[in-house]
């Protein structure tokens, strides 16, 4: 294929190549020249053009298929739009020549269809270059059109377009001519031809004016003649031309002078009349009625209806949605007008009206829906409400004329139903898209949109008051706030006019469709409510029969509340459990003596209501069982079961009773049956088995005797068949814009779909997706469809001899019936027998022996050769099941064999297509029959269908099942992957355009191939990249395809092949393709861009995006204007707008996914361009006046003011990309912020570091910050807070409360000491205000506390009045807390009061710890400023008025927050008892949840527990657990708040508490809370809460009356340690860990304040005692044993060992000894690792204080072992000598282990003393292990380490000789060291050795040590310090020197004393080396000096004598003191001015 690349055709290296081979060659050749001429120079093109044209113009003769034509077409055109023009008319005359040619033969048909494409493209490219020469051609065409077929009219219907195209203006003379062709290619019998025509003439009437002048009426007609018969296409293609015809003719201008007097302008009323003509009449009675019309005689073609619908819809796009909201009066009387009844003929049926009805509510939703915006929509909503309120008074004008008891003119009453649903429908589904944003339209009373609702609750029509009902239903979703106050109204007027009929069944639909509403509305209705509705029930039950004439309505309504009140779930439903089995009981006979008295008694009258009675209950009960399974108990089972064999009797009776009462039970007995068959098939089989064949035959009976005649396939298959079968069904049964009018073609001529009326039932349950409305089927149908569910479930369970009895008696209907009364039979039995199939499956059970396989086989293929395409379908699919249930091999070969035998013999398109498919879906759920010789057949076989040019049919059936195959045998047919590519190619590149089905099975296969081949296409072998190339030239030529659904196809195809070979999609060319498509008007071709795109974004975002924009700017000519966009607002903008427009929710899901992906890979680099979009879309003005659409021209009366307007418009649009966003879009747009600030975080520090930008912003302005957009992120939240919009507050309000958390510590650079956030603070106020106001959903409240909890406590704000204003908030929710119970509003769910109240004291806690934690940060800080001095004191108390100040604020209200704390924790506490504790319970629930929405509150209350907890905790401590309130029993909440009152009795309880047992209950309730959620903290607990209780146990046992608790109780304390111990080891968290540990430290200095306490009280006790009596105190007594599981001391050991073999695992030893840790290398841990490592430590060195002296001995080699491990392991060096951190707090906790008591005291001194010894052999071994690795050992902490030994330790430890001198040796070594830091401290060390008080410990250190450091000290006086290290070496040897002076005896002291001065003497400078000297050299001179002042004085006469005695000495002395005194001076006055800062952090450095 590669030598196809070249600008010439490679002619050589064609001729090789196979018959085939040359048509992929040509194409890939013609493929690339497509690309290749457009960048190609002129002159290249020039010097080849005459070969080109040779070439391109042969290949004409060559018969090419139709992708190759059109593609030889584009370049030849392209070729003379850029080279030379002069041999084109001899191209153009080639070309009419073939085109005149007399040869008929199919062979050659390609070659003059490829002639006529070539000509339209030449006219399409040159346009007018081709002067005159078009007429001959023009007539040329045109008269080949008269005896061409169909592929021949098709092509040249679209060249004539192309030629239009290019011609424009030119073409004039034509225009008759084509028109006139065009009109009959319009009603062409071929559908392609049809759609190619109607492109056409959209083509002509850009320029011929006459179509829309003065043949309008003839288009008209044409248009809607051109709808019968039509298929999905023809309708959008002829619906699109006469939308647009009729637009022009509205809103054309005059254009010249010479068409003024035959010019006719039309108003909008005739150009709607026009339209409403067809919608009523059909293409037949037009403008003047038709005879025919006259007679009655005609129907309405629904083909017409529905087109003239669609036409409607583009009309009214067309014009725009200015026009609409202009005009949308006129718009809607009109469309109204088309349902009412003054149009009888057209509605005269009721199927006719349900179709009418669909159709206007179509056009409606998709105008009034899809085009306005949201203040459009409200005003258009008004006008609805108007509209109404007229009929209604037309209603109440009739009904109030004649006398009730008399007839009502049912004219007017009926005359207004229609009108009426669709006017509702479309007023509930725009409040329901407004959401809460229409709030202002329900509060708006002039509008009255409520009241109109109502009032016509009472319309005589049941369809006008269910629809009404459905309207409210639709108000509540949208506004919850509204639930509760519709339902209580609805109820009132129920209860008051119960003796009205309309107002029973009215109000009683409402109250149910309002109670199915509720689940929609997450914030519910008062429980109580139940109880009401319960009682008006029952009521209504009660009293039915009290009344005869409305027996029947109240039964209907009472039943129908109790079913609606079922879908509140099983939290309301217990409570009135008990009531409703009781009615359940009594509706049925209890025996069946009852129910023979019963048929003898009554008359039709009575039996219509008790079956209207016993459908109602039945309906109940399956609603009970389908809303409250959880209710399901064995024991409700039980009470369930008794009236069901009643009720299956009474089933078996109807036929009987139907035939005593005549014909007016016929449809009460049918929803009798449905609603039973509904009910048995949602209860468990079991529960029923007893009536089994009672049932299966009624169920029989049913389904082979229907009452109707209707043909049910196209409701009952469709969801039996595999969705991807039903593709080859054609359009009608897939997804597309129109389905909700497409719907009823489908439906056969008798039926137009379900509709409301049918079973009020639905109007409570959830909606089917997608649709707005509920459509159950009329009852004949959906008996049918409940019936197959059933038969479905039952015959799965009964016996293997009744199934073979009832397939038989199926079998033996189906033969029995005739004609199409056998197809509808046939059919239900297939589908309830493929239903049982299902079920077999699902549940794995058998289908039973040989002799029913056989029967069921004999059924199914029946059917797999029926003429109904669906049902060959179906049966296909139930064949496949059936081999699955068997599941028998040899079973599924032989089903296979006779597909084979049957395809071999028979030629019918029925019988091959049924069985082609068959044998794809075998393989469905068989996953390839094993064999490779079975698939070899079924190819084979399918090869040899698909190329059956003769029927497209088998081949779109035979290629689908082959791509069924292909998918499904996997690895196996990798053999014949070739072979079927080449098909699928041969057949893509020959198969004409216009079989559309042909192609989308192709695609399809191509797809399954590009799955199967998978990763391997990204080989480089040749093999491999031939496929591929073939692969990708099929895309190519699907692309190319007309057809919308096979271009969907191939983008998915691209989509599979960028998934597993990316490098060789072309990414630009794909990406074009998708933005071309964006806008389709197909579903499924949106769909297909969409999810490209989302996976094209998840790899290459940025050039997804870059390509997009580049392939505007190119400004390619097949751009539609719609998606222009994309060059202001890129692909993104482009996405955002489609999301608004869009309302498939599937592809809106894509769709937001792709922004997500996008934004996420790219947001931080287009930052600005994000926000901007972000901004625009929240910010889009919601003021009408400037969104115009601007391709509308007005009408001429207003052109002057219009003219202005929109120039106006124009320009705001530009600023305006989006306008009037719907509020999902914008909620969409807010999480879209708060994506980018997180994608910011992590991308940056700069993005939240306002100077560090500002500098970068510099270097590069290219660069862009978050920081910097903050005002418009604040913007942003602000706008979005104060939405009419719910969900968009609550948006709103999190992003604030992200952008708060996150930019709170930004500093603001002009201003110091502020932060940047500080210039907001009224913009957050504002947003927050809105959300406090009273009539504010609790939801919404709930958020705003967080944001204000967050805003207080991210101290942004520090002057406290500033503050008021948000903790004014906080202060006015809680005074409504405070109010209690009593004060909650009615309006929603008790539990949503839980939420505010929580989410109010969660806030108020999290500002108290905030201002508690400052306030001891503060204190810390305070006595730290002591330490330092005063300089830091002013500064100082700025800051803590702020924070006392905020502390001050909380203050006030502590009394009252501290009580409601802890009623909360006291309800938490109750909340999470588990179940087996529920009878303890209280039984009017907690203080702040009522007992029957407990389940409801607990989520809130998990959602806030943990720092409620955390603030009580802090309050406990501040008040030390002293402070009782005396009043404690008098609180103002309803309940005394104590946790005592939980589970007692009254009469035990004490009256008044002590204050101990007060604190005692509170302690035990903080403790009991913490330990049982951190003892099992779910896995998705948040780690805010385990550190919110962590710390809040901290806070606990901060102060000593807790610890005293916990101290004096061992086994609390284990547990405690034991929690803490599984957290430690399940959560990862530092953070988490550090907090536990610092827990464990406090239970440690609890348990050893309790054992001082101890020894002290028994040392006071046995004063007078002998001290060998002691008790032993502590742990391990007197015996040293520690018991696991009840020892402190060795759960505190467990726990550290955790952490700390966690961060040093080579301290573990088991370890140690394998290899992977011999290495030795040091690891140096993380910050957080250190720190953990360095607590553990510190509570080791801990642990001895807490046992007895025996205990101590058993576990101090333990500690022993790990401190010096982590000293070993850490002990690394780093620069400038800094300690580790793990290293400093190992010789911390050593330093304290060897100073503890335990060491000295006597029963353990001994032990220690050993124990001790023994530690410290192994820290000089530590020198000793490593000899390579000696470099990063670290001496100086093993130094370190040793001289602790020394200096803490009794002296019987380190003063044995061997030891003695292994220390002294590694000093030496030390003092030898080349490093002057090491030496440096090493004789620091020295120095504390030296002065060990005990001189026989510090003795053998002076011998041995001090001449080597005086020798050293002399050496230095010749080799001069050269830095400041080795200046302190020197400094530090003198100071040892120095101190040894003092140390020495008197009579050593002058020999001292006098080697020291010549060495200090040495080291001075005269006056005149003093100013050259280096900086280290002068600092030595200083020092020296300093030294010999002091000494001097001290050691008189030792200094005179030596001073004496060396003249030289005593001369440098003189020099030096002169020269320094000068310099003195001159310092001096220096220092006065700038007094030195110390610093203020202190290391814990001294460790001795």
């Amino acid at each position: 294929m590669e030598l196809a690349h070249s600008l010439l055709l490679n002619e050589e290296a064609y001729n090789q190549l196979g018959e085939f081979q040359k048509a992929e060659f040509i194409f890939e050749w013609l493929r690339f020249l497509e690309k290749l001429l457009p960048v190609t120079s002129k002159a290249d093109i020039r010097e080849n053009q005459k070969k080109l044209v040779e070439q391109l113009t042969s290949l004409l003769n060559s018969s090419p298929g139709p992708p190759t034509r059109r593609l030889v077409a584009k370049n030849l055109a392209v070729l003379y739009s850029t080279g030379d023009t002069f041999s084109v008319y001899q191209t153009i005359d080639k070309c009419n020549e073939l085109i005149r040619s007399k040869d008929d033969s199919p062979s050659y048909l390609p070659t003059k269809l490829a002639a006529v494409v070539c000509l339209g493209y030449l006219y399409k490219k040159l346009g007018r270059i081709l002067g005159n020469s078009f007429t001959d051609t023009v007539g040329n065409v045109l008269k080949a059109m008269k005896n061409a077929e169909s592929q021949g009219r098709y092509e040249i219907m679209l060249s004539l377009q192309n030629i239009l195209n290019g011609l424009g203006a030119a073409a004039i003379p034509c225009h008759r001519d084509i028109y006139k062709a065009a009109r009959s290619c319009l009603t062409d019998r071929s559908m392609a031809v049809r759609c190619a025509a109607a492109k056409c003439l959209l083509e002509l009437q850009n320029e011929a004016v006459f179509m829309w002048s003065t043949d309008l009426d003839s288009v008209v007609t044409l248009c809607f003649k051109s709808f019968e018969g039509s298929n999905y296409d023809v309708r959008l293609a002829v619906s699109k031309l006469l939308g647009t015809v009729l637009a022009r003719a509205l809103t054309s201008k005059q254009t010249t002078a010479s068409t003024r007097h035959n010019f006719r302008r039309i108003s909008l009323e005739e150009a709607m009349e026009l339209l409403g003509t067809g919608f009523l009449r059909g293409s037949c009675g037009f403008l003047r009625a038709s005879g025919d019309m006259l007679k009655g005689t005609s129907s309405v073609n629904r083909d017409v209806r529905v087109g003239v619908t669609q036409t409607y819809v583009v009309f009214v796009s067309t014009l725009g949605a200015q026009w609409l909201e202009r005009n949308f009066s006129a718009f809607l009387s009109h469309t109204l007008y088309l349902v009412s009844q003054s149009h009888s003929k057209a509605i005269q049926s009721q199927m006719d009206a349900i179709g009418c009805r669909r159709c206007v509510s179509f056009i409606l939703r998709a105008t009034v829906g899809g085009l306005l915006g949201e203040k459009a929509q409200i005003a258009a909503a008004k006008e609805i409400c108007q509209a109404i309120w007229k009929l209604k008074k037309v209603v109440d004008g009739a009904v109030s004329d004649s006398n009730l008891e008399t007839k009502i003119s049912t004219t007017d009453v009926t005359a207004s139903q229609h009108v009426l649903v669709c006017a509702l429908q479309e007023l509930g589904s725009l409040i329901h898209g407004l959401g809460t944003t229409a709030a202002p339209l329900l509060q708006d009373s002039s509008t009255g949109v409520l009241e109109a609702v109502i009032s016509v609750i009472l319309h005589p029509s049941i369809s006008v008051r269910l629809t009404a009902a459905w309207c409210l239903r639709c108000i509540a979703v949208a506004l919850p706030s509204y639930v509760s106050l519709l339902l209580d109204r609805c109820i009132e007027r129920l209860t008051t006019l119960k003796s009205s009929p309309e107002a029973v069944t009215g109000y009683s639909f409402a109250v149910a469709a309002l109670l199915g509403a509720v689940k929609h509305c997450p914030l519910g209705i008062p429980h109580g409510k139940g109880k009401v509705i319960m009682t008006v029930a029952e009521d209504l039950l009660c009293s039915a029969s009290q009344n005869s004439r409305i027996s029947l309505q109240r039964t209907q309504a009472g039943w129908l509340l109790i079913a609606a009140l079922m879908t509140l779930g099983p939290a309301v439903v217990q409570h009135h459990l008990p009531r409703m089995l009781l009615l359940w009981k009594c509706i049925f006979p209890s025996s069946p003596k009852d129910l023979e008295t019963e048929k003898t008694r009554g008359d039709s009258f009575t039996w219509q209501v008790t079956l209207e009675g016993r459908a109602g209950a039945l309906c109940a009960i399956k609603s009970f069982v389908s809303h409250c399974a959880g209710l399901l108990t064995d024991e409700v089972v039980q009470r369930l079961l008794p009236p069901l064999p009643s009720a299956v009797d009474l089933l078996t009776q109807l036929s009987s009773i139907n035939k005593s009462y005549g014909n007016s039970l016929k449809t009460p007995s049918t929803v009798y049956r449905h609603k039973l068959y509904e009910l048995l098939a949602v209860l468990p089989p079991k529960t029923y088995e007893g009536t089994f064949w009672a049932v299966l035959k009624e169920l029989v009976a049913d389904l082979t005797v229907p009452d109707s005649q209707i043909d049910t396939s196209t409701f009952l298959l469709p969801p039996l068949c595999h969705e991807n079968d039903l593709l080859l069904l054609g359009p009608l049964l897939q997804e597309t814009d129109h389905r909700f009018i497409e719907e009823q073609l489908l439906l056969g001529n008798s039926i137009a779909g379900g509709s409301l009326e049918y079973d009020p039932y639905s109007i409570y349950e959830k909606v089917a997706k997608g649709d707005s409305v509920p459509k159950p089927l009329p009852p004949v149908l959906s008996v049918i469809s409940a019936a197959t569910r059933l038969f479905g479930v039952m015959f799965s369970h009964v016996e293997n001899a009744q199934k073979l009895q009832v397939l038989e008696q199926l079998l033996n209907s189906i033969k029995q019936t005739k004609g199409s009364r056998q197809q509808i039979v046939q059919l239900n039995v297939v589908s309830a027998f493929s239903t049982s199939l299902k079920h077999l499956a699902n549940c794995k059970g058998s289908l039973g022996p040989e002799e029913v396989r056989r029967s069921a086989l004999t059924l199914v293929m029946g059917a797999l050769e029926s003429n109904n395409p669906l049902l060959r379908c179906a049966a296909a699919e139930c064949l496949a099941r059936l081999a699955q249930v068997v599941s028998d091999t040899a079973f599924t070969a032989g089903l296979a064999q006779v597909s084979f035998d049957k395809l071999k013999s028979a030629r019918d398109v029925v019988s091959r297509t049924g069985h082609s498919l068959a044998l794809g879906c075998l393989y469905r759920y068989l996953g390839g029959i094993g064999s490779t010789q079975h698939l070899n057949a079924c190819v084979g076989i399918l090869y040899t269908l698909s190329q059956d040019s003769t029927s497209p049919d088998v081949q779109a059936w035979a290629l689908h099942s082959l791509s069924l195959i292909v998918d499904l045998a996997g690895p196996l047919y990798h053999m014949h992957v070739e072979s079927t590519l080449s098909l699928v190619l041969m057949l893509l590149l020959t198969v004409p355009p216009a079989y559309t089905e042909v192609h989308q099975s192709l695609g399809r296969c191509l797809n399954a191939l590009i799955t199967t081949l998978g990763p391997e296409l990204q080989g480089s072998s040749t093999t491999v990249s031939s496929l591929r190339t073939s692969c990708l030239l099929g895309c190519a030529v699907m692309q190319d395809n007309p057809d919308c659904l096979v271009q969907a196809q191939a983008i998915s195809c691209l989509q599979q092949l960028h998934m597993f070979a990316p490098r060789h999609v072309n990414l630009s060319s794909l990406v074009s393709c998708l933005c071309v498509n964006l806008c389709s008007s197909y579903l499924l071709l949106r769909r297909a861009v969409a999810a490209c795109l989302r996976q094209l974004v998840q790899r290459e975002a940025a050039e997804v995006s870059e390509y997009a924009v580049a392939l505007v700017k190119e400004n390619r000519e097949d751009f539609t204007p719609a998606d222009v966009n994309i060059r202001e607002i890129g692909l993104e903008g482009a996405l955002l707008g489609l999301l608004d427009k869009e309302l498939d929710q599937r592809l809106c899901q894509d769709i937001k996914e792709t922004l997500t992906h996008m934004l996420t890979s790219m947001a931080v680099e287009k930052l600005s361009f994000w926000l901007k979009l972000c901004k625009d879309v929240l910010a889009a003005s919601a003021d009408f006046s400037t969104v115009v659409s601007i391709d509308t021209t007005q009408e001429e009366e207003t052109a002057k003011v219009d003219d202005a307007s929109i120039l106006t418009s124009d320009s705001d649009e530009r600023f305006h990309p989006f306008s009037n966003p719907r509020w999902s879009t914008r909620v969409f747009a807010a999480e879209c912020v708060c994506k980018i600030i997180s994608q910011c975080e992590n991308a940056g520090s700069a993005h939240f570091d306002i100077t560090l930008a500002q500098e970068r912003k510099q270097r590069d302005s290219r660069d862009d910050f978050l920081v910097l957009h903050l005002a418009d992120l604040i913007r942003m939240a602000f706008m979005a807070a104060t939405d009419h919009s719910d969900q968009l507050r609550l948006s709103g309000l999190q992003t604030l409360q992200i952008v708060v958390r996150k930019f709170a510590a930004v500093p603001e650079p002009e201003f110091p000491g502020h932060v940047i956030l500080e210039q907001y603070q009224a913009n957050v106020g504002a947003a927050l205000r809105p959300a406090f106001a009273p009539e504010t959903p609790p939801d919404v409240t709930a958020k705003a506390c967080q944001v204000c909890s967050a805003w207080i406590a991210s101290g942004v704000v520090s002057d406290l009045n500033d503050l008021r204003r948000v903790h004014q908030l906080l202060v006015s929710s809680l005074l409504k807390v405070q109010a209690g119970k009593e004060a909650q509003s009615q309006q929603y769910n008790e539990s949503t009061s839980t939420m505010e109240i929580l989410a109010v004291l969660k806030a108020w806690a999290e500002v108290y710890i905030v201002a508690v934690e400052k306030q001891k940060n503060q204190s810390d800080a305070h006595n730290h400023c002591f330490k330092i001095g005063n300089s830091a004191e002013e500064n100082y108390r700025d800051v803590t008025s702020s924070a006392s100040g905020l502390l001050d604020l909380v203050q006030a209200d502590l009394g009252t927050l501290s009580k409601l704390w802890l009623a909360v924790l006291q309800d938490f506490a109750l909340l999470t008892l588990p179940s087996e504790y529920a009878s303890q319970l209280p039984a009017e629930g907690g203080t702040f949840y009522t007992a029957e929405t407990i389940e409801n509150a607990r989520p809130h209350y998990y959602n806030s527990w943990a720092l409620i907890l955390y603030a009580t905790a802090l309050w406990l401590t501040s008040t030390g657990f002293i402070v009782v309130d005396p009043d404690e029993g008098v609180t103002n909440l309803s309940r005394p708040v104590t946790p005592t009152t939980m589970c007692q009795d009254s009469s035990t309880r004490p009256l008044v508490k002590s204050p101990e047992d007060v604190n005692t209950d509170r302690f035990h309730l903080i403790l009991g809370i913490s330990v049982e959620f951190l003892c099992s903290p779910r896995s998705d607990a948040a780690m805010e809460n385990i550190i919110a209780c962590l710390h809040a146990l901290q806070a606990l046992f901060d102060v000593p009356w807790p610890r005293s608790k916990i101290g004096g109780d061992q086994e609390l304390g284990v547990e405690l340690l034991n929690v803490l111990h599984r957290l430690i080891l399940t959560r990862e968290s530092p953070d988490i860990q550090l907090a536990a540990l610092e827990v464990v430290q406090l239970i440690l200095f609890a348990a050893q304040e309790h054992v001082k306490e101890k020894r002290r009280s028994a040392e006071v006790d046995d004063g007078a005692a002998e001290k060998e009596t002691l008790p032993e105190f502590g742990e391990g007594k007197d015996t040293g044993g520690l018991v696991p599981g009840k020892s402190l001391v060795f759960a505190t050991l467990e726990l550290c060992v955790c952490i700390l073999v966690r961060q040093l695992p080579q301290l573990n030893p088991k370890l140690t000894c394998s290899p992977a840790v011999q290495s030795g290398k040091h690891l140096l841990l993380s910050e957080d690792g250190s720190r953990l490592v360095a607590a553990a430590l510190v509570i080791l060195s801990d642990v001895p204080a807490i046992c007895s002296p025996e205990g101590s001995i058993s576990v101090l080699p333990t500690i022993l072992y790990l401190i010096i491990g982590v000293l070993k392991e850490t002990a690394v060096k780093l620069q400038e000598g800094q300690l580790p951190l793990t290293v400093a707090a190992s010789l911390q906790a050593l330093k304290g282990l060897l100073s503890s008591p335990m060491a000295r005291a006597e029963k353990s001194r001994t032990a220690w003393t050993d124990l001790l010894r023994s530690a410290l052999v192994t820290v000089l071994d530590c020198w000793d292990q490593v000899d390579g690795l000696l470099q990063d050992r670290d001496e100086v902490s093993l130094l370190t380490a040793i001289t602790v030994f020394i200096m803490s330790t009794s002296p019987e430890v380190t003063t044995i000789e061997c030891l003695q001198k292994h220390c002294i040796e590694k000093f030496k070594i030390t003092l030898d060291s080349k490093d002057p830091l090491v030496q440096c401290k090493c004789y620091q060390l020295l120095h504390s050795i030296f002065q060990h008080p005990n001189k026989t410990v510090s003795y053998p250190y002076i011998h041995s040590l001090a001449p080597s450091i005086v020798s050293k000290l002399q050496e230095a006086e010749k080799a001069k310090p050269e830095n400041a290290a080795e200046l302190q070496v020197i400094q530090e040897g003198i100071k040892v020197v120095t101190a040894l002076t003092a140390t020495a005896e008197e009579e050593h002291r002058a020999h001292l004393v006098a080697g020291l001065l010549p060495i200090l003497i040495s080291f001075l400078l005269d006056e005149n080396a003093l100013v050259s000297a280096t900086n280290s050299a002068r600092s030595l001179h200083e020092f020296a000096l300093q030294n010999l002042m002091q000494i001097g004085p001290q050691y008189s006469s030792v200094f005179k004598n030596l001073m004496a005695a060396s003249p030289t000495m005593k001369a440098r002395l003189e020099s030096a003191v002169k020269g320094n005194q000068e310099s003195i001076k001159t310092k001096t006055a220096k220092y006065a001015k700038n007094p030195g800062k110390s610093s203020s952090i202190q290391l814990k450095t001294n460790f001795l």
